[in-house]
C-alpha cells in the first residue's frame, strides 16, 4: 500500500492516461536535455507521447520524471514544453517522490519524502561547519557563486565546467570517506545532499512501492547527476542520449547501457524501442 501525504499540486490543463492498475513497468526520464530539448521546435517530438500510449496497453507501463527540478518547477517546465499528456510520477529534486491521482493532483509519498527531509535537516545541522569551511574556500578561490535558501541551504554555481572541476576536486577532500553529506552534480550545478537520497534511490523506492524490480525498470539521464540512477540495479535497461554528457556516456556504455544516435526525446525513443526490441528476441528464444 501507498501512503501518500495531505499535501497537492494540481495541473488542470493537461489530460492524462487511465493508470495502468497495476503497473508492469516503471519508465524513468531525466527532464531537461533527456527528454526536454529547449531549442527544439517541438521540445518533445509527439512520437514519444504516442510509444507512452502504446506501451500503456502492451506493457502496462507508467511513465514519469526523474529530475532535479522542484515539483513546481517540473511542472511549469511541463507546461512550457507542451506535453500531450501528464506523466504518472515525478521524481522532484532528485529525491522527493510524487504521483498523480486521478484527478490531476500530486500527492507526495508520505514515509519516503518524510524521511527525506527530516534526514536533509540533520545532515546540514550536523555539517554545519564543515559547508561553512566549503563556502569561504569557493568564495575566496573561484569565481563561483554560493547558493543558500531555506529549502536548499548549500549549493554552488560555478562559472564554467571547468572551474566545478576545480571545486569538486576541493570538496572531495574535504568531505570524509564514511560520509552521510554527498552532492549533486549537473554542469556547473551543484548541490549538497544526503548521500541515501538521490535519483537511483527515489526510483528504486518507488518501483518497490509497485512490487516492482530493476528488471521491470527503464531509465536515462544526460548529466551527470544522473549516474545514480543510470545502474543496473537500479534498472535493468539504462541509456542516454547522444547530446548527453561525455563522462555520462562513459559510464553508461560501462554499465551495460546503450547511447543512442539521436538526441534529447528522439534518442528516448530510440532507446524504448531498442528495449522493446531486446524483449521480443528474449521472448523468441524462450
Amino acid at each position: 500500500m501507498i501512503c501518500l501525504s495531505k499535501g497537492t499540486t494540481t495541473v488542470n490543463a493537461l489530460p492524462s492516461f487511465t493508470p495502468a492498475n497495476p503497473p508492469q513497468w516503471v519508465l524513468s526520464f531525466d527532464f531537461d536535455g533527456t527528454l526536454v530539448d529547449h531549442d527544439g521546435d517541438p521540445m518533445v517530438k509527439p512520437e514519444f507521447f504516442y510509444l507512452m500510449e502504446e506501451m500503456r496497453k502492451s506493457h502496462r507501463s507508467i511513465w514519469g520524471l526523474n529530475t532535479g527540478r522542484t515539483l513546481t518547477h517540473a511542472l511549469e517546465g511541463i507546461l512550457e514544453a507542451k506535453f500531450m499528456w501528464l506523466p504518472d510520477f515525478i521524481i522532484a529534486r532528485e529525491r522527493e517522490i510524487y504521483i498523480r491521482n486521478e484527478f490531476g493532483r500530486w500527492i507526495g509519498v508520505a514515509e519516503w519524502n518524510k524521511n527525506c527531509e527530516k534526514a536533509h535537516k540533520g545532515l546540514f545541522r550536523r555539517h554545519k561547519r564543515r559547508l561553512q569551511k566549503i563556502q569561504k574556500w569557493v568564495e575566496g578561490n573561484t569565481d563561483a557563486q554560493w547558493g543558500s535558501q531555506v529549502d536548499e541551504p548549500a549549493g554552488i554555481v560555478a562559472s564554467s565546467e571547468e572551474e566545478m572541476s576545480l571545486i569538486l576536486e576541493h570538496i572531495d577532500a574535504q568531505l570524509p570517506s564514511r560520509r552521510s553529506l554527498s552532492y549533486q552534480r549537473n554542469s556547473i550545478y551543484l548541490r549538497f545532499s544526503h548521500k541515501k537520497y538521490h535519483k537511483g534511490t527515489a526510483l528504486a523506492e518507488l518501483a518497490r512501492l509497485y512490487q516492482l524490480g530493476a528488471e521491470k525498470t527503464f531509465t536515462m539521464g544526460d548529466g551527470h547527476n544522473d549516474t545514480d540512477m543510470l545502474d543496473k540495479s537500479i534498472a535493468q535497461y539504462i541509456a542516454c542520449p547522444a547530446n548527453a554528457h561525455e563522462e555520462v556516456k562513459t559510464h553508461v556504455l560501462d554499465n551495460g547501457g546503450m547511447v543512442t544516435t539521436a538526441s534529447a526525446s528522439q534518442g528516448v525513443i530510440e532507446a524504448l524501442l531498442e528495449m522493446l526490441h531486446q524483449k521480443e528476441d528474449e521472448r523468441a528464444y524462450e
